[in-house]
């Protein structure tokens, strides 16, 4: 019987793979056979060497800036057939620095106009292999983050692209699905991760009394990913733990 989670043989892109869960999304698909391009923003891969939550065995790196509305286009060019893209980059940015316009721009371009600029780029390649689309955005996208006004509302956009885009690509053969991931450790949450009373605070308001992993989230992937996701589209599975539930 054939394993619904065998990759072997498919191309598997995964947009800010080079750290955190887009990091451990890679590695998901590796590990059950696929071919598995990642970006990052640095030059090449031996520039994440010092970084804790970056692992680039057996990825393919590919430099990327999002904020260049162009590049993705360059990127699907070289790269050339997909079967999965996964779209996991974003940016944060404290201090109420979103309430500035400097600050809103800046994370609505990288969390919301960025995942539209790929998903376009990246089209054709997945209409031709009648393939899947994975936004991640967060359990932002449901509730209120008070301190960061355009990482809550470039999250949410995100989620409502993936209903639209499922509905509209379904004709080309695509599914287009997310993961909203609740408190995983990054470097973008750092803030609330490496502080012992807030880590305290946040682990008590999650049932599973637990935060996430990116090993977590790229279960998640696979699934949607997998023929046993075959007639889900369009759908955001929330992946947090049961943060979100009260």
């Amino acid at each position: 019987m054939n394993d619904p989670l065998d990759f072997s043989g498919r191309t598997v892109l995964v947009i800010g793979g080079s750290s955190g869960i887009g990091n451990g999304i890679a590695h998901g698909f590796r590990a059950r056979g696929a071919s598995v391009h990642v970006t990052g923003t640095r030059p090449d891969a031996g520039d994440y060497l010092e970084a804790e939550d970056s692992d680039f065995t057996g990825l393919n790196y590919h430099k990327l800036d999002v904020t260049d509305r162009e590049a993705a286009n360059a990127l699907a060019g070289a790269i050339g057939a997909v079967d999965v893209l996964v779209l996991s980059q974003g940016v944060v940015r404290y201090g109420r620095q979103e309430f500035e316009r400097e600050g809103w721009d800046a994370v609505v371009d990288v969390n919301l106009n960025s995942v539209m600029d790929c998903a376009r780029a990246f089209h054709l390649a997945l209409a031709e292999s009648a393939g899947s689309m994975i936004v991640v955005s967060s359990v932002a996208a449901f509730k209120s983050t008070i301190g960061t006004p355009a990482y809550a509302a470039s999250k949410a956009g995100a989620a409502s692209l993936v209903k639209t885009l499922g509905e509209a690509w379904a004709r080309d053969g695509i599914r287009v699905n997310g993961i909203a991931p609740g408190l995983v450790p990054t470097k973008l949450t750092t803030v609330t991760t490496e502080h012992p009373e807030r880590r305290e605070g946040a682990l008590k308001s999650i049932p599973l009394r637990r935060m996430g992993t990116p090993e977590d989230m790229a279960g998640a992937a696979l699934f949607l990913a997998s023929p046993l996701a075959s007639y889900v589209t369009g759908q955001t599975l929330v992946v947090d733990g049961g943060l979100t539930l009260s």
